[in-house]
């Protein structure tokens, strides 16, 4: 692909991804997606390379084992995505800003021409990141914004050749091992089926699927070391999924009801109050001491729960549609895939259907 072309696929694809913005913005994201991609090196290589430490050469070899694994039985895609590696000089590859009204759990959406209205904008610069953060609160004063940086993110296939293909990244190859497989399969999912300006329909599908996928290496492949390690954490994850949960059902019914503005204002005060008390509790109790969520209790408004809610909400549905295929991935990709291209009413309706009998047999 000659040099110009390439340019401008990236610029079409960046753009698509964080927003119609403004020169500047479309510039730092192209230089960043650039940048990330001339850092990757093909995995063999890297393996080879007498620098490379020992525990990043089994972590390599590893992750082209779990790469075989989505081929082979998650009918994931078959192609040059995690076949390389990048060495990134900062802790995440994107800040992603996100933001929401005083009383709403709704997320402000920005609109790309192919990927359709998204629930964030990603910044590879967590300057660049907290500056857009400050426009918007000094614009909107009760808008409430968060940033947080991203390990990974998808290209969804979209990009030509094997030089734009999704890297593994430094930013999360020491995960745990079962950590490490979930992350791979849900950005591979993200290339199978896509339902463009429905971030609550991808991030879910992806969810499910990466849980779905998780567990099967984690039983099959994983050493008994490497499942209690997952077991423990996850345990853990799953108190704070639930904690969530239950503070944005409560927000919700707040946010719906009739009662004036200054009272959904004290009720969500009251809720706000009550997650960081029940988390404080956790914390003391069964956790042990385990302080890896503080940060995101510290900082928790609607934003954050915003966006928790488009990867969690809609996963029973699909765990449903996986189970009605016969627990066969690749028939179960294919109706998501069908789904995806169905207008957006047709389509929540479809799993709407699929939550109602996901509770009834729960």
């Amino acid at each position: 692909m000659r040099r110009p072309l390439a340019a401008l696929a990236i610029a079409a694809f960046t753009l698509s991804l964080a927003g119609c913005g403004s020169a500047g913005y479309l510039l730092q994201s192209v230089q960043g997606h650039l940048a990330v991609m001339r850092a990757a090196r093909p995995v063999p290589e890297v393996i080879a390379d007498e620098a490379t430490p020992a525990a990043l050469r089994d972590r390599l070899v590893l992750t082209q084992r779990m790469r075989e694994f989505a081929v082979r039985e998650l009918a994931l895609p078959d192609n040059a995505s995690y076949r390389r590696y990048a060495a990134l000089d900062r802790p995440v590859v994107v800040w992603n800003v996100v933001a929401a009204p005083e009383l709403s759990l709704k997320l402000k959406t920005w609109c790309f021409p192919v990927v359709g209205c998204v629930g964030y904008r990603g910044y590879f610069d967590r300057a660049a990141a907290e500056a857009y953060a400050a426009e918007l609160r000094s614009a909107d004063p009760s808008l409430e914004v968060s940033v947080y940086g991203v390990p990974a993110y998808s290209s969804l296939g979209k990009l030509p050749g094997d030089f734009f293909a999704d890297p593994l990244l430094s930013t999360f190859i020491a995960w745990p091992e079962g950590e490490l497989a979930r992350l791979m399969f849900h950005e591979l999912s993200h290339q199978v089926a896509y339902a463009a300006g429905d971030t609550e329909f991808n991030e879910s599908y992806a969810t499910a699927v990466e849980r779905l996928g998780g567990t099967r290496w984690l039983d099959e492949h994983a050493s008994e070391a490497a499942r209690e390690e997952y077991a423990r954490y996850d345990a853990r994850r799953r108190d704070f999924r639930a904690l969530t949960r239950r503070a944005r059902e409560r927000l919700q019914a707040v946010y719906a009801s009739a009662d004036s503005d200054d009272a959904k204002r004290a009720a969500k005060l009251r809720i706000y109050a009550q997650l960081r008390e029940e988390h404080a509790a956790l914390k003391a109790g069964p956790w042990r001491g385990d302080a890896r969520f503080d940060a995101w209790i510290a900082g928790a408004n609607n934003a954050r729960l915003g966006v928790q809610a488009a990867y969690d909400d809609l996963v029973p549905a699909f765990m449903a549609l996986f189970e009605r295929e016969g627990r066969d991935f690749a028939r179960f990709h294919a109706e998501v895939k069908r789904l995806a291209g169905l207008p957006a009413d047709e389509r929540r309706a479809t799993l709407a259907a699929l939550m109602t009998s996901a509770t009834a047999r729960h």
